[in-house]
């Protein structure tokens, strides 16, 4: 309940631009870093969501401060924003690497990136930032997001879901579920656009959505439950197609969200696996 409330309450306050620090670039570089890390997958999953959060109120902070400079010195739009935009594009592995560390500390492993292996691999990509910068860098994200860093995941109400069907009776093996779980998370993750735009044309049965249709869909591709749901939905059909059944009608009464939602989005995911058009 807690997680559907806050669920919720997210997409409620979603930004128009959310999204938009999610492309696959972005989260195979996080992907890849964590990998190297040897952080655990809730540490790769919460470094996206602080990155991307982060981002997007830097950026709605800088808009803002353009048009009060707009209006102060009444300068043109572009002379006001080419410096920031500059920032951002300069300091964005920086706020990458600090969203890295920070999900370190948060995700309870003992495993915790500290700033020397942070500068250690920024130095190796020929960035010259001293310590004070790191932790300078590290206090930015935190003071931009008012501290609010231990936000869920799509991972946390995947296991919560897991755990719900396995005390509601669905004998399913668990471990191998888990790991398929996981495996399908990140592959969503790197094929996000791909599979959304799929779920997109499926919903509005066409193949060349309005931009209107684009903006109402953003809250779809934002639903940490739909996602959860639509990852356990997919894995229990890949490893056992036989209980698939039960598993949605389960999903169905716990979280609300129709049969055929989750298969359209079952099938969204198994598209983009097998590369087929074959329904």
């Amino acid at each position: 309940i807690h997680l559907a409330t806050e669920n919720e309450q997210y997409l409620s306050e979603l930004s128009a631009q959310a999204g938009c620090f999610k492309e696959t670039r972005i989260v195979e570089f996080i992907f890849l870093l964590s990998e190297k890390w040897h952080l655990d997958q809730l540490a790769r999953y919460q470094a996206v969501e602080l990155l991307e959060r982060f981002m997007i109120k830097q950026v709605e902070q800088i808009c803002e401060s353009s048009r009060a400079n707009v209006k102060s010195r009444e300068q043109g739009e572009g002379s006001s924003w080419s410096s920031p935009k500059d920032q951002i594009y300069d300091t964005f592995v920086l706020r990458l690497v600090s969203c890295i560390q920070l999900a370190s500390k948060l995700s309870l492993h003992y495993n915790i990136v500290n700033s020397d292996t942070a500068l250690k691999f920024l130095q190796s990509l020929k960035y010259s930032y001293t310590k004070q910068e790191l932790l300078e860098s590290e206090l930015a994200v935190l003071k931009t997001l008012h501290f609010e860093i231990n936000v869920s995941t799509p991972l946390a109400y995947v296991e919560l879901l897991l755990e719900v069907l396995g005390h509601n009776g669905c004998l399913l093996p668990a471990q191998p579920l888990h790991q398929m779980c996981m495996q399908l998370l990140d592959f969503s993750y790197l094929t996000r656009d791909s599979i959304y735009d799929t779920l997109l044309k499926i919903a509005i049965e066409n193949s060349t959505p309005s931009k209107l249709q684009i903006a109402k869909f953003l809250t779809v591709k934002e639903d940490f439950m739909l996602l959860a749901v639509g990852i356990i939905s997919t894995s229990v059909f890949v490893l056992n197609p036989g209980h698939w059944q039960q598993v949605v009608e389960h999903l169905n009464c716990i979280t609300g969200i129709t049969s055929q939602s989750i298969l359209e989005f079952s099938y969204a995911v198994l598209k983009h696996i097998v590369g087929s058009t074959t329904p």
